[in-house]
Parts: C-alpha cells; sequence; structure tokens
C-alpha cells in the first residue's frame, strides 16, 4: 500500500511522486525536517519546511491508516468472514472513521441488548423475520422461541429480542452509517442551550444559538465546547429524523409482510435513536472539534512564528521593568550581550505612591549603566508604570525610549526550573524583569525558554489536543531558530536544544564543553562534544555559527560538506577565504555566466551553488532584519485621549479568527474585525496581516467601562 500513500501525498500537496519518494526517503533516515528544508533542496525539490512538516504529518496518518487496515482485515480473516469484496473496501477507505465502520460487524463486542438476544437464541427469528416471507405469521414462527430457562416467557419477549438482534445489524451497516453521517453533516444544525439563563457568562451569545453543522466556524465549535466543558450550556445537532428514518425503512423494509414491517420499522427506529445516532453526533462533533483544533493551531503557529522571528535591538543597554502594584516594580538592567548588571525593586504606583523616590533611583540606573531603552511589561499596573517612565525620559538627560513588552510566559519562565538554574540569587519577579529585557534585545533567544502554549498569540490552547498542539509549536519553534541559526559560544543550552540534530542532553553537554574547554573555534570541535556523533553532526552544523574562528565560512550557514565547493567556487572566481571574513565578496552572480556548468564542476546541485552564493556575499545575514521593528515610544496615550476618527500607529499583537487585537500604546488592545482589515475579500486575517506588523489603524469607537476598543484598517 506504500504506493497509495506516495499517490495521496502527491496529490494532496500538488507535487511530484519523485518529491515525495525523496522526502519519504530522508524522513526513514532520521534526517530532521530543518536540516531537509535548508540542505538537501535538490533531493526535494526546494520543499519548504511548511510543506514538509504537513508531509511528515500526513505521512504518519496515513501509515497508522494502512496498519490499522492490516489489522482489521486480520481480525475479519481470523474470524473466516473476510470477503475479496469487503477486504477492497477496507483497502480503498480514506479514513480512520470508514474503516472502523467497516469493521463494527466484527470488532468483539461488550455484552449489549442484541449479544443478551443472541444467548438466548433469538438469532435465528430475527434471521426469520428479516426475510418478509410473503403469507408467513411471525407470531407463530416465534412461539417456537419461547423458553422458560432462558427467560424467553412469551412471543412479545422472543419479538423483543430479535427486534434487538436486527437493530444492532442496521447499526453496524457501513453504508448506513456512511449516508447518515453525511446527511447530518450537510444538514444538521448545531444547537447550544442556557443550562441556567440567569446566570452571566462569557458564553451569553451561545445561550439560544444554532449553525448549519457544514458553515459553523471553527473558533464557534471550540467557544461552544468550553462552554459545555464548563457547564454553561447544552449542545446537541438537530437534524431531520423523518428523513433518515425514511431511508433506513425503504434500505430495509420490503413491505411483502404487514408484521413483519412493522416489527423491522420498529428496530429501525430503536436502531437510530438509540445506537446511530449518538455515535454519529459523537463522530460529527469530533470532527468538527479537530478541524477546529487544526486551523486554530494553524494560526497560532503562524502567530508564533512572527512573535519569534521579530527583530532583536542589538547593542543596546536595557532596562527591563516588571510592573506591580502592592509588591512593587521588579527592575533589571541587561547589558547588549544579555547579562543581568543590576537589579532593584521600585514603589511608584499604589499603595506605596513613592514616585519621586522611584524617579530618582532610575535616573540613577540610566547615567550609572548608560542605558538608552526601557522595557516594560503589559501586565498589572503597566499604565501606571507608563506615567512614571514618560515622566523620568522626559526629566533624563540622555536619550531614552520606552517599549511595551508583551510579558505573556514571563510568569510562567520566572518560577520554572530553568530559571533558577540562570538566576540562582534573583526572585521570580527580578527574574521576570531581566526576561522582559531579554525579549527586546533578542526575542527568539529568551521566548524559547518558555513553553509556547504560554507564550500568548493562541486562542482556546488549553481546550485542545495538547500533544498535538505541543508537536506543532515546536515545530514551528524548531524552523525559527534554524532559519535564524545560533551562536555556538553564546547560546543557551534551552536555544540549543531546538537546533535540528541536537537533543536536551547533547544541548547541556555542549554548554559543558564550552565552560570547561573555553570558546570553539571551529565546527569540526563539535564533534568532540559527548553524545554528539557524525550523524548528529551532520543535521546540526550548518546551524551553528561561529565569528571570529578559524575557518570564516563558519560564520556562515553554509554546511561543512559544502566547504570545499564554497573554497574551489572561491579560487575559480579569483576570491580567497580571508576575503569572506572581510566582507569584500560581491557580485558572484553576475561573475557567475554559466550555473549548470558551475554547480557540474564543483560537484554540487545548482541550488546549493545559489545557496553557497547567496550567502558568501551576505555572511552571517539574519533573516530577522526583513521583519518591522518595534514601535519605541516617548510619551503615553491614555483610553480617555481617545477619539472616533483619530488615526494612530499600533502593533499587532494575535491574530484570530475573527479578527486582529493591536497594541496602540494605550495598555488595552483594541479589536479590528475581520471586516475593517481590508477592503478586499479574505477568508481569514492571516491573509492580511500577522503578529508583529506595523499598522496603520483609525479609532471607531471606544467603551473605557468595559475596556473595549474597536479599531479599523480601511483609513
Amino acid at each position: 500500500m506504500t504506493s497509495n500513500i506516495i499517490t495521496t501525498l502527491a496529490n494532496e500537496l500538488n507535487v511530484k511522486v519523485w518529491q515525495i519518494e525523496a522526502t519519504i526517503r530522508l524522513i526513514d533516515e532520521g534526517n530532521t525536517i530543518p536540516f531537509i528544508a535548508r540542505y538537501r533542496k535538490e533531493a526535494t525539490g526546494s520543499l519548504n519546511d511548511e510543506t514538509l512538516r504537513l508531509l511528515d504529518e500526513r505521512l504518519t496518518y496515513l501509515r497508522n491508516l494502512d496498519d490499522r487496515k492490516n489489522q482489521v482485515i486480520t481480525a475479519i480473516e481470523d474470524q473466516g468472514k473476510l470477503t475479496d469484496e469487503l477486504k477492497k473496501k477496507i483497502e480503498e477507505a480514506a479514513t480512520l472513521v470508514a474503516v472502523e465502520d467497516l469493521y463494527l460487524p466484527y470488532r468483539p463486542k461488550k455484552r449489549t441488548r442484541a449479544t443478551i438476544a443472541k444467548e438466548k437464541g433469538l438469532e435465528p427469528l430475527a434471521d426469520y423475520i428479516f426475510t418478509q416471507v410473503k403469507d408467513c405469521s411471525v407470531l407463530t414462527e416465534a412461539e417456537k422461541y419461547i423458553d422458560i430457562d432462558k427467560e424467553v416467557v412469551s412471543t412479545q419477549d422472543a419479538i423483543a429480542g430479535a427486534r434487538d438482534i436486527l437493530a444492532e445489524r442496521i447499526s453496524d451497516n457501513a453504508a448506513f452509517r456512511s449516508y447518515i453521517r453525511t446527511f447530518t453533516y450537510n444538514n444538521g444544525k448545531i444547537l447550544s442551550s442556557a443550562k441556567d439563563k440567569e446566570a452571566e457568562s462569557v458564553y451569553e451569545m451561545y445561550y439560544e444559538f444554532e449553525e448549519a453543522v457544514k458553515k459553523i466556524a471553527g473558533h464557534r465549535i471550540l467557544a461552544i465546547n468550553r462552554g459545555e466543558k464548563e457547564k454553561f450550556l447544552s449542545v446537541k445537532i438537530d437534524v431531520s429524523e423523518d428523513d433518515i428514518l425514511s431511508y433506513l425503512v425503504q434500505k430495509n423494509v420490503k413491505h411483502t409482510n404487514a408484521e413483519a414491517d412493522e416489527i423491522i420499522s420498529e428496530a429501525v427506529k430503536d436502531s437510530y435513536k438509540r445506537l446511530i445516532a449518538p455515535a454519529i453526533e459523537r463522530d460529527i462533533r469530533n470532527e468538527l472539534t479537530e478541524t477546529a483544533e487544526d486551523s486554530a493551531i494553524k494560526v497560532f503557529g503562524r502567530n508564533l512564528t512572527q512573535l519569534l522571528m521579530q527583530p532583536p535591538i542589538a547593542g543596546q543597554v536595557v532596562l527591563g521593568w516588571d510592573p506591580a502594584f502592592r509588591t512593587g516594580c521588579k527592575l533589571a538592567v541587561v547589558d547588549s550581550t544579555g547579562k543581568v548588571l543590576d537589579t532593584v525593586v521600585i514603589y511608584p504606583t499604589a499603595p506605596q505612591n513613592k514616585v519621586e523616590e522611584a524617579k530618582k533611583i532610575v535616573l540613577n540606573l540610566i547615567n550609572k549603566y548608560d542605558i538608552s531603552l526601557i522595557s516594560v511589561g503589559n501586565g498589572t499596573a503597566s499604565r501606571e508604570s507608563e506615567m512614571v517612565i514618560v515622566d523620568i525620559i522626559k526629566e533624563s538627560k540622555k536619550k531614552v525610549s520606552y517599549v511595551i513588552v508583551n510579558e505573556a510566559g514571563a510568569s510562567v519562565y520566572s518560577a520554572s526550573k530553568l530559571a533558577t538554574e540562570e538566576f540562582p540569587n534573583f526572585d521570580v519577579g527580578q527574574r521576570s524583569a531581566a526576561s522582559i529585557a531579554r525579549r527586546i534585545q533578542d526575542p527568539l533567544a529568551e521566548l524559547v525558554k518558555i513553553d509556547p502554549k504560554s507564550i500568548g498569540v493562541g486562542q482556546y490552547q488549553h481546550d485542545m489536543n495538547q500533544k498535538k498542539l505541543t508537536e506543532a509549536l515546536n515545530g514551528v519553534v524548531e524552523d525559527c531558530v534554524n532559519r535564524v541559526g545560533v551562536d555556538l559560544n553564546t547560546a543557551s543550552a534551552s536555544l540549543l536544544e531546538y537546533i535540528s540534530g541536537i537533543s536536551k542532553t547533547i544541548a547541556k553537554n555542549i554548554v559543558k564543553y564550552r565552560e570547561e574547554n573555553g570558546k570553539f573555534t571551529n565546527r569540526k570541535q563539535l564533534l568532540k562534544v559527548e553524545k554528539l556523533g557524525p550523524k548528529a553532526f551532520l543535521q546540526c552544523a550548518g546551524f551553528m555559527r561561529i565569528t571570529g574562528g578559524d575557518n570564516p565560512l563558519d560564520a556562515t550557514s553554509v554546511h561543512p560538506e559544502s566547504y570545499d565547493a564554497a573554497v574551489s567556487l572561491l579560487k575559480k572566481l579569483g576570491f580567497k577565504l580571508e576575503d569572506l571574513a572581510n566582507s569584500k565578496i560581491t557580485g558572484l552572480n553576475l561573475m557567475v555566466k554559466d550555473f549548470k556548468k558551475t554547480a557540474d564542476e564543483l560537484g554540487i546541485g545548482e541550488i546549493t551553488l545559489h545557496d553557497i552564493i547567496t550567502e558568501i556575499e551576505k555572511p552571517g545575514r539574519d533573516p530577522r532584519e526583513e521583519m518591522p521593528k518595534p514601535i519605541l515610544r516617548t510619551d503615553v496615550l491614555e483610553m480617555s485621549d481617545l477619539t472616533p476618527g483619530m488615526i494612530l500607529k499600533g502593533t499587532v499583537r494575535n491574530v484570530i479568527d475573527f479578527g486582529v487585537f493591536v497594541d496602540i500604546g494605550v495598555h488595552q488592545d483594541g479589536l479590528v474585525h475581520i471586516s475593517q482589515i481590508t477592503e478586499r475579500f479574505i477568508k481569514h486575517p492571516l491573509d492580511a496581516v500577522s503578529v508583529g506588523d506595523i499598522v496603520d489603524v483609525k479609532v471607531m469607537s471606544v467603551d473605557v467601562a468595559k475596556k473595549r476598543i474597536q479599531l479599523t484598517m480601511k483609513l
């Protein structure tokens, strides 16, 4: 069945069969997705990491589906009931649901009403009734099955047992289930109602709600599911029972025997209400939830990518400010390399309100450490802290800006084992302040220390399949880290463990080796790290950067396996490796007259040649440089300052199915509904904007009491 899998994947992903075959081979050999995406482009036809991850995910599903088909075929064969027709149906089934439908009649069952009836010897009576022989009496036939020892004391008992057997047979019919599932999906409605109409909750819009199953949006499914879980809502699928019963009667009743007609019609009704309908509703709701989760995970992943790929603000001494009321604001001064120079607690907010004392302390820190940027978290007391910061900026003789940082996950990090190891002498507040400062210096390096689910750019993340969510988000982080690369001599273990081929243990061993032997001077030294063998080296080496080492190519993303080709290329074009170290190499694309011929001469592919040239011309370039930079502020706006029609610049903080939240510098993010994002039709906000984008917005309305700001991007 492997050829079927390859064909299916090629059709689903709209790529060539040879690309699928090559990628599967590389995955099965133990290569990671980032490595395949970056260094095996010739083999895959330049499939990107997003396509490769989707391929890997679908490959796993289809292989599991194949395994399940084989298990089911074997199980039915062992019962001596496998026919060629049934085997063909199982082999052609496209989903696990379809396979399980076909297996249902043969699956070992718990004791049901039907199995109890069979134990009483009533199966022949059920067969007799179902044949619907003309002019024969079912009641007369049923009398033969009266047996007091088996608790069949009357013809009604016998017929009731036979009816249970027929009901289960109808329920077990894969074709009936498939039809009813499709009919319910296409014609059914999701209904939700309040368990207590007087109860106040965020689910009030769903207290009397209905929507077509096939049209309901994923975010509504997740909201309804949560409302049901929290016992505010009752949820069901409503569909025309008459139409379904009519279909089942038509398929099962021959109208040749009035007594049999009535019994089978009753069995049909019982089968649908008691067995089929609950199972179909469960299946459809599971399918809707799974689709909604997949969509939400995809949105979460794209948001997370944008957040992690925000450009670092390098070369500045930053003051991290973790705002609070009663316990005071925790500050941490962090130098341009991320080292914490000083920490202090100030109390400018209620109840202490020691504003002047706080301003004096901060101004002294600015002068002492030459601070040029204050990074303030957007949590509790952020607004009040911002007011103080603006006054400090006005009084400072040095030029200082401030930036609002989304502090989601900072408290999770500061209480973690990792933070304790990193800052053993700090309390959670000091660790949090240091994290808030470092987030602006290098978002990627700092945010990898936090569980992606806690970073605050998702929707309903706690209601999803946690395993699937974790795998997807870890894949996003892995892709981002490998796209950027890491400095082998400064990267933390938490950053290194996301590098292709590097486990948690090896990441710690790299840091340990560095501490014991000093800086790495070339990539080959990685092979001296405990447990990092040739296979791991192949996967990781290209993503590790060494600046100022023995070989200038170690500072680039050129893989060691291509060093000979890179050196030969430079020599061919009249350059030396030293020129690379001095960034003196430009115009290689124009100098190479025939790419195919040159690639053949160097023993590499054309795509690899293009990648080598790009990297040599811009050694160690950071792909994050192309992303929008954060907005630095020097003054503060209050919600009361906002008036309809006001145009502001803001940063997209979160993208969800129905709109985007934009930080416009007033502590409360404003909502741009999907209908207000652009003049053109878009299916999803991500079609137009991403987390981290700097956008111009116009204020539509402000509700101070409810802390709601409606914005539009249609200027």
